[in-house]
């Protein structure tokens, strides 16, 4: 067996089997997606609504896809599952306790599906991150699921970590969290220790309750180093609760769409706006978007426009902060860069566009603008000789952690809602690295704010003698 990340590069893994496991990384959100194949049928396992990416590597490997699993109802994006499937008259597994409103073939713990000759795929009822959620083991035909070869997991067991067990409500998590517990040392019971682990989240999404530095893993290595099975169960759950901090306010839309079997996403540009129609949707409230680097925006803009670059994770914190069905207008340096940022959006819902624009500010408007960058030296700097307000963006946790003697806090999340709490005039803003800073200081500006952008990591604030313990 193989994996790959459905570009260039293939590594080897520890068991040799007739399969090959391709993963697609959606880096931005922090997810995986599976497509598996023996050369002549396969199967996905949590595609994303993009399914150009899943079509080309059916084609590449000249292959017919014959299924598509779900791991669970997702809360981080709009799955692409019902619409693959139905493109391909192939069979949607999704569990059968799931209440949903399409036609899927419904699947629970302990059923065998044969996918062509030689894979079989055995659901694994894992709960913890959702109540219904499935884990799928991968064996040969002939095999049983004690001789699995991979485990794909979604959110129960991560790379040293597990799926959070709070995005359906805070009164479940207690209860959730012990049934991650569980469904860790259930999987580590039935699968050999040498079976390959493939999870949809932990690269970075917030579906993960923590983070690991790991790319790939197996049951055996998860059995030493994951908390999970490491810690007894009141200790694991009591830390895993104190350790969750916020999650993204689109996530509240993602389960109600994915149970309606959402359609594939749109990806053709909006309608083009000219500098008049841009500036009017700025003065009408309505969101424009710079999706250049924050280095770009902060050398000249338009006045009211937002920046999430599309250099980081832009479908994250745009979703996060965006009104729910906003108008939404995006300016890029290129029709390749709209593109990618529609990708981006229609993995969360954010569909269609209402206009884009590309070139620069010098197109976008009349006036241009901008605002200083900084280092953390420079604040140091600066704070020797006169005072100024600094603001921390980032999560609350975050900040507890540690942070900058005199820092303001207010998590970015939260600016829209408490800008008031940020006085006129100059304020200097800084979040771990530099991209949030400047979606703060966007927001700030357009705020009537002066914003001095900190484009800095947040580890060389120690260096300038700035930074105070955490509490």
């Amino acid at each position: 067996m193989s994996t790959s990340n459905g570009t260039e590069k293939t590594c080897a893994t520890q068991r040799a089997t007739s399969f090959e496991v391709i993963a697609l990384d959606t880096a931005s959100l922090g997810d995986r997606s599976y497509l598996v194949h023996d050369g002549e049928v396969a199967f996905v396992i949590d595609p994303q609504r993009d399914l150009d990416r899943v079509e080309s590597l059916l084609e590449q490997h000249r292959v017919r896809l014959l299924a598509v699993f779900e791991t669970h109802i997702h809360n981080d994006y709009v799955t692409g599952g019902f619409a693959l499937a139905e493109r391909h008259a192939a069979a949607y597994y999704v569990n059968a306790a799931d209440d949903v409103t399409f036609t899927r073939t419904p699947i629970s713990d302990g059923e065998t599906v044969a996918v062509g000759d030689r894979m079989r795929v055995t659901a694994v009822a894992t709960p913890g991150h959702t109540f219904t959620h499935l884990a799928f083991a991968l064996h040969e035909a002939g095999e049983t699921i004690g001789d699995s070869a991979a485990l794909f997991s979604g959110g129960s067991l991560l790379y040293g970590a597990t799926g959070r067990p709070d995005l359906l409500g805070a009164e479940h998590a207690e209860h959730l969290a012990q049934h991650q517990h569980a469904s860790a040392h259930r999987i580590a019971a039935l699968l050999p220790g040498s079976t390959d682990l493939y999870p949809t989240h932990g690269f970075g999404s917030f579906c993960s309750a923590t983070q690991s530095e790991a790319t790939s893993s197996t049951i055996e290595q998860e059995i030493a180093v994951n908390p999970a099975l490491t810690q007894d169960a009141a200790t694991y759950v009591r830390e895993l609760l104190a350790g969750l901090d916020a999650w993204p306010a689109y996530y509240v839309h993602m389960a109600p769409q994915n149970a309606t079997g959402p359609a594939a996403t749109d990806l053709a540009l909006p309608d083009r706006a000219d500098a008049t129609e841009i500036e009017r949707r700025i003065a009408q409230g309505e969101w424009v978007v710079d999706l250049r680097t924050r280095t770009a925006f902060a050398a000249g803009h338009t006045p009211g426009a937002l920046n999430f670059g599309t250099d980081g994770a832009l479908a994250t914190y745009l979703g996060w902060l965006i009104p729910w069905g906003t108008a939404l207008t995006l300016l890029g340096e290129s029709a390749d860069q709209v593109s990618e940022a529609i990708r981006e959006l229609s993995r969360i819902g954010v569909d269609s566009p209402v206009a884009h624009a590309t070139g620069g500010p010098e197109d976008w408007g009349q006036q241009t603008t901008g605002h200083p960058t900084a280092t953390f030296a420079d604040l140091a700097d600066v704070r020797s000789h006169r005072a100024v307000h600094l603001l921390d963006v980032r999560r609350a946790k975050e900040f507890e952690a540690a942070h900058l003697r005199g820092a303001q806090s207010i998590p970015l999340h939260e600016l829209l809602a408490r800008i008031d709490e940020v006085p006129a005039g100059e304020v200097w803003v800084h979040c771990a690295g530099g991209y949030r800073a400047s979606i703060a200081a966007s927001i700030l500006a357009a705020a009537g704010r002066r914003p001095v952008a900190i484009d800095d990591a947040f580890g060389n604030a120690a260096e300038a003698d700035l930074e105070s313990p955490g509490r």
